[in-house]
């Protein structure tokens, strides 16, 4: 039996394969597996097995997936196009008798009117029509999601955005890609779904402060109304589709979207999740 992990030259991916190792798997007991194997040289370096697999190209898919495997099944960032690319492994596994899969999903996907939710909650329907077993790996938002506003922070010393009072129960990367290798080493966790999110559900004031912290500047939370956000986006050149995105994402953090504290992520790997300024300094690293 091998666990493969699909994407893993992406950043959650190769997150993925180091944790699997921390945890005790073998080198020559995973599969990293990549679009391009020319990415995972350094993995192949330490004895991990390396293989192509496009999620556009079933016969890449089905070489890769034995009998008995464990999938890990990185989302694809290909929005829009998400649910065939996951459905084409899905059926990869189910052909060769997987022993499991384990998805990452997105917090409350089933019900959350969240603007990424649906590629997510159709994916989850495949996953339970295969007959295959499952694992629910419902992420949260990845406190790396805000890197870029490290920069204009420092720069600018605001943090502007419409969310209002919403929070957001960030967790870095790492916490994410360890509770994919907890679960994919643990047999008993198939079947089950794990809302993923970091312990403290933190607001845009104590992101500011976090910035703050990171920049050595003094950073302030600007609150803007939806159509302000919209206008300010347009005066940076983004087209009317990412202007809109980025608003609804917005508006959902607003609405408590993003504020789940299940508790089921550091109950998983067994810690606190990373706090949010040692995450961002990290990433700023």
């Amino acid at each position: 039996m091998s666990t493969i992990v699909t994407a893993a030259s992406g950043q959650l991916g190769r997150l993925v394969v180091d944790s699997l190792l921390a945890r005790g798997a073998a080198p020559d007991s995973v599969v990293a597996t990549s679009r391009d194997v020319s990415k995972l040289a350094d993995l192949a370096e330490r004895g991990i097995r390396t293989a192509e697999l496009d999620y556009t190209r079933p016969d890449t898919i089905a070489a890769v997936i034995d009998a008995g495997d464990v999938v890990v099944l990185i989302s694809s960032d290909a929005v829009g196009q998400r649910v065939p690319q996951h459905a084409a492994v899905i059926d990869a596994a189910k052909a060769a008798g997987a022993a499991r899969i384990l998805y990452t999903s997105v917090l409350a996907a089933s019900t959350s009117p969240l603007i990424l939710a649906p590629e997510h909650k159709a994916t989850e329907e495949h996953l339970a029509a295969s007959g295959v077993p499952v694992t629910l790996l419902r992420n949260g938002w990845y406190t790396e999601n805000y890197v870029g506003e490290i920069a204009t922070a420092r720069d600018a010393g605001v943090v502007a955005a419409s969310v209002g009072r919403g929070r957001v129960a960030s967790a870095s990367r790492r916490d994410y890609a360890e509770a994919a290798a907890v679960a994919a080493l643990d047999e008993s966790t198939a079947g089950r779904t794990f809302e993923l999110s970091g312990d403290h559900a933190w607001d845009f004031d104590e992101f500011a402060e976090a910035l703050t912290t990171v920049t050595g500047r003094p950073v302030r939370y600007e609150s803007l109304t939806p159509e302000q956000h919209a206008e300010r986006l347009r005066g940076f050149g983004l087209d009317e589709g990412t202007v809109g995105f980025v608003v609804a994402l917005d508006g959902n953090i607003r609405d408590g979207l993003l504020a789940d504290t299940s508790g089921d992520l550091s109950g998983l790997i067994g810690r606190p999740t990373t706090p949010l300024v040692e995450a961002l300094s990290a990433a700023s690293a």
